[in-house]
């Protein structure tokens, strides 16, 4: 795999299924809960609610979606790797971009539930600064925050 190049691309609607179904399977395995919204109502979500408030940026491999971020320069509000790509440095990749076009303090969300994320996001600089479970999953998060340094 790591023969193939990874192109990180702004996202366009084109990919917006791709997209989506990368983003259900990577969260469903990261969680363990289905997701509780209509695959439709995703992309929608994706396409006009999403789009509108963030950059998206997709990482691209062989013109298949391997990863996505949803950010602005101030907080991460997604950030997702497909299932068979995780731990190839993809997640770091988009990360590091978007520090790079931050105001130099980002903040995000995780579930609790998923420690993966939790040891990721704290090997790249972020502190936790809350918790708490304001998400319509009724799951328990943490607020992370990065400074530059």
């Amino acid at each position: 795999m790591n023969q193939h190049k990874i192109i990180i691309t702004q996202y366009t609607h084109q990919y917006a299924e791709q997209t989506v179904a990368m983003w259900r399977d990577s969260k469903e395995q990261a969680i363990g809960q289905k997701e509780i919204h209509t695959f439709e109502s995703h992309v929608y979500f994706l396409n006009h609610l999403l789009a509108e408030q963030f950059h998206i940026d997709l990482a691209l491999m062989d013109e298949k979606v391997v990863g996505m971020i949803a950010y602005n320069e101030e907080e991460i509000s997604q950030l997702y790797i497909h299932i068979d790509y995780q731990g190839m440095g993809i997640g770091h990749t988009l990360l590091d971009k978007v520090k790079a076009q931050s105001k130099g303090r980002l903040t995000l969300y995780t579930f609790e539930v998923n420690e993966n994320a939790q040891r990721f996001y704290e090997k790249h600089g972020f502190k936790i600064i809350g918790r708490g479970h304001e998400n319509e999953e009724n799951l328990a998060d943490i607020q992370y925050e990065w400074i530059a340094k």
